[in-house]
């Protein structure tokens, strides 16, 4: 199937590494350009330089930072004269159950993860026309909670319900809102998680048993969904929240 990506122009976030790397690389193995971004100069460099200087551009911008999507926006539109979409995709905030979270835990990740989430998708839809699309990377946080993970369970649904808002608001001009949620993901987040446990080993494969597809996904499997949402192919796919999960979310 042709996704009809072709020297369509997107905006990654969180893209030095993780699912924002695979969704990148999904996006431009079937033809579109990226602005990708990161925290790490280095890392981004590395991202971009991996997928090549006439598909990729790397940035150094924060979610955090106010100034941080107008950067990204003012990017892609600078080097190729256009911007179809985004892919929202920030890094896991700190793990802890809800009991030993601190406040300013709360504070910073409520300001990178969910406003800054927000305030990206918002920028976005203003530069975007017939035809946009914008997609969260969330997590299966989104349907139940993940043990040791409270911010994550805090925030993630929060930010599911305001891409149903947006779909509803952001429709009536033509621009698509979903996001994706994945389960386990082979990524470095999910091996430092893993790793917190007394032993490792075990922790995986429990986790691994309570898969109905008894392993891990891969980056690649998130980000070849993930480009299909934010695809012309995916035309009449709006406010939908994803699962790329392995089949472990048992809910409808």
């Amino acid at each position: 199937m042709d996704l009809r990506l072709r020297e369509r122009v997107y905006v990654v976030t969180g893209a030095s590494g993780g699912l924002g790397r695979a969704i990148a690389a999904a996006l431009t193995g079937e033809g579109a350009r990226v602005v990708v971004s990161g925290r790490d100069q280095s890392r981004i460099d590395a991202a971009a330089a991996a997928i090549g200087a006439d598909s990729a551009i790397g940035v150094v911008a924060d979610n955090a930072d106010p100034a941080a999507a107008t950067r990204l926006v003012d990017a892609a539109i600078s080097r190729w004269g256009r911007l179809d979409g985004v892919a929202v995709s920030v890094g896991g905030p700190p793990a802890g159950a809800a009991t030993s979270v601190t406040d300013q835990q709360w504070r910073e990740s409520f300001e990178s993860v969910f406003v800054g989430a927000v305030r990206t998708a918002r920028v976005v839809a203003e530069n975007l026309g017939q035809d946009g699309s914008i997609l969260f990377v969330l997590s299966s946080s989104v349907r139940q909670p993940i043990a040791g993970l409270a911010i994550s369970n805090g925030l993630r649904p929060g930010l599911a319900m305001v891409a149903k808002t947006l779909a509803d608001e952001l429709g009536p001009r033509g621009i698509r809102v979903n996001a994706v949620l994945p389960g386990k993901i082979e990524t470095d987040r999910i091996v430092y998680l893993d790793g917190r446990a007394d032993d490792p080993a075990a922790a995986r494969a429990a986790a691994e048993g309570a898969v109905p597809l008894r392993r891990y996904g891969q980056p690649d499997e998130l980000g070849r969904a993930a480009a299909f949402l934010l695809s012309p192919a995916a035309s009449y796919v709006s406010g939908v929240m994803l699962p790329v999960d392995g089949g472990a979310i048992r809910a409808l």
